[in-house]
């Protein structure tokens, strides 16, 4: 339900859309299929989603502003079903982005691929983070440390914390049954970071751009199980 929804709003991140009109969207989609914006009154936040635009790395406010030509959005969303949560995150590109902005995605979005593949019985939790640090890095980009996946199932948010960077061969043992939500956070420039006066959204200290991926992955004995994928 959750990529479902993800992908009917990326079909309507044009420019002119507004982040409000987005989230009220995705409220409507998750209630029509009988589930819950997980987001929505968690730690008093108002909305369905999180729609973070251009600098904004994670935990935008959705409002009136409308999307133009040449911005990057990102949308974390998640949904409350049976007793259960998914959670996911995609950036999108709106109308026609600089080729900074698009490889910005592509690395993005590549870290998050080669990290899950290390979500395997038998790998330390650690094993997630440096693979998503060593990727980006290597290519130039920051990756934000004040913000991290996390483990997920009747709660929104559970044990273990998953940063994107560190060492491997650390943390605890993977094994068959967990699920976890990872979540690379990477920064154009550097990778400091600061939250506004909202207190929700935080943005890139020197103004850089920001893209941020996430997948819910189950730990299998056949592999990771990519469980926000349609």
């Amino acid at each position: 339900m959750v990529a479902e929804i993800l992908s009917f709003l990326k079909s309507e991140a044009k420019p002119g859309v507004t982040t409000l009109r987005l989230d009220e969207l995705a409220e409507s989609e998750a209630l029509r299929r009988g589930a819950k914006p997980a987001f929505k009154g968690y730690s008093g936040f108002k909305h369905a989603i999180c729609a973070s635009v251009n600098r904004e790395v994670i935990h935008g406010i959705p409002g009136k502003r409308a999307l133009v030509d040449g911005d990057i959005l990102s949308i974390d969303f998640g949904i409350l079903y049976d007793g259960f949560y998914g959670d996911a995150a995609v950036t999108i590109p709106i109308g026609k982005v600089s080729s900074a902005a698009e490889r910005l995605l592509t690395v993005t979005n590549e870290s998050l691929q080669v990290a899950i593949q290390f979500a395997r019985p038998g790998n330390r939790l650690s094993d997630i983070s440096h693979a998503v640090q060593q990727y980006v890095e290597a290519r130039g980009y920051s990756v934000v440390r004040e913000f991290v996946g996390h483990g997920i199932g009747r709660n929104l948010h559970e044990n273990p914390q998953i940063p994107n960077y560190g060492p491997p061969g650390k943390g605890v043992r993977l094994k068959p049954g967990m699920v976890l939500a990872i979540e690379p956070m990477i920064n154009e420039k550097g990778a400091a970071v600061y939250t506004m006066e909202d207190g929700w959204t935080t943005v890139t200290s020197d103004g850089g751009l920001s893209a941020h991926f996430e997948h819910t992955v189950a730990v299998t004995g056949d592999g990771p199980d990519i469980l926000s994928k349609l």
